[in-house]
């Protein structure tokens, strides 16, 4: 999961490198990349040394450290997790250039808005050639709880009432459709905490392994009217009120009440009777 603005900035100092790239703020959830794409393209032939340095700035002192790491096409040629400094050395040969990738891995157990400032700059031939700025931050999760059919509202409750009484488990909100039977919608930061947060709550099964896009669930957060799916024509039970069990046909529907007005068969006189759409179900669709 990755959120960006795309922008372009060519940097063009006065040495003899001209660097250009993606320079854009990122937000990625925990344990995903921030990737930022930049080329550097010599202004004559012949062969160069390059360095790159880096320095990197994160929000706070207690943030988690992400792991960062400079690539090419086929190499990388520096990464944090190698406890090395930041700063890297190549030759470039040719008008060519040379494609380079920023990468940065935000930690598993990152809280939201955990942060990270990224400057880079280009040396060649002992000039400086240019600098950018790169900066990421994390975002929530969408991820999903598996449940025991018809148990997902007593599964939100029992991982809710974890969430009231163990402190900060990283999760924001949750979700049961009345619609999607044995899953459970979290939004939450830390995976593993979120899956450690769901052992033991009863007919919980687990996560489902990887992420899913906000995208995918919109449609169960905006919920459909009452009326939604039924016709005029329609055969319909009533499933509450006083004529709970009759069958009935729809004589007509007003959306903006969400009410249906059906005709008993089973009535001696037919009486227009007007109910909720909530209170029947279609047995068959008019033709």
């Amino acid at each position: 999961m990755n959120g960006q603005e795309s922008t372009i900035y060519p940097q063009s100092g006065n040495g003899p490198i001209t660097l250009s790239g993606e320079s854009n703020a990122q937000r990625v959830t925990a344990g995903s990349k921030a990737v930022w794409k930049l080329v550097l393209k010599p202004r004559q032939t012949g062969k160069m040394r390059v360095r790159v340095l880096l320095n990197i700035v994160y929000g706070s002192e207690d943030s988690p450290e992400w792991d960062i790491s400079i690539n090419d096409n086929s190499n990388k040629l520096w990464e944090s997790a190698k406890l090395t400094p930041p700063d890297v050395e190549f030759n470039i040969e040719g008008l060519g250039g040379k494609e380079l990738r920023i990468e940065a891995e935000a930690p598993r157990g990152a809280r939201l808005d955990d942060d990270v400032k990224i400057n880079m700059k280009v040396f060649a031939e002992g000039m400086e050639c240019g600098n950018m700025d790169f900066y990421a931050n994390t975002m929530q999760s969408i991820l999903i709880l598996k449940t025991s059919i018809g148990h997902e509202r007593a599964v939100v409750d029992g991982v809710a009432g974890k969430v009231k009484t163990g402190g900060d488990k990283g999760i924001f909100a949750m979700l049961a459709p009345g619609k999607l039977e044995g899953y459970v919608f979290m939004e939450a930061m830390n995976t593993d905490l979120v899956r450690e947060t769901c052992r033991g709550v009863r007919k919980a099964k687990g996560l489902v392994e990887g992420e899913t896009q906000l995208s995918e669930i919109e449609h169960f957060l905006t919920p459909k009217p009452l009326v939604s799916g039924i016709s005029v024509g329609d055969v319909v039970e009533l499933v509450a009120g006083p004529f709970k069990g009759e069958k009935a046909r729809v004589q007509k529907i007003d959306e903006s009440k969400e009410e249906i007005t059906v005709e008993l068969f089973e009535a001696t006189v037919p009486i227009p009777v007007t109910v909720r759409g909530d209170s029947v179900r279609v047995l068959e669709k008019e033709r």
